[in-house]
């Protein structure tokens, strides 16, 4: 069975969505005390940003499990991918466990392990 690029670079975001996260409630409750006394205004951005890396993986999750599904290869990863990060999406209080659901589904997604009914395919 052969790799699907989309796969591999799903996975990646994942990670990255894992560490950017795990940084999100740290550089959020910083902008929000610089807000406070510095009188800027950045909090907003800064947690529009996580959002849309939020929404950009779901995104790419959703293109995996489809292409996933057509090649018969295991949808978990992907699904775990959603779950991840619609976690985060629905709000940053759920981060860690965001977290902890997409390192599991960026596991699966690397193993590219063929669907328990799928047919062979050359």
């Amino acid at each position: 069975m052969k790799n699907l690029k989309i796969n591999i670079w799903t996975g990646i975001l994942d990670i990255v969505n894992c560490v950017l996260f795990a940084v999100s409630w740290p550089v959020i409750f910083s902008t929000a005390a610089s807000d406070a006394f510095g009188g800027t205004n950045l909090t907003s951005g800064t947690g529009t940003f996580f959002y849309v890396m939020a929404a950009i993986g779901i995104i790419l999750n959703l293109i995996a499990l489809i292409q996933s599904k057509n090649k018969g290869i295991s949808m978990v990863g992907p699904i775990l991918g959603i779950i991840g990060n619609a976690l985060f999406l629905i709000s940053a209080a759920m981060a860690f466990p965001a977290i902890a659901v997409l390192i599991v589904g960026a596991v699966f997604i690397f193993l590219h392990h063929p669907a328990k009914n799928a047919k062979a395919v050359n």
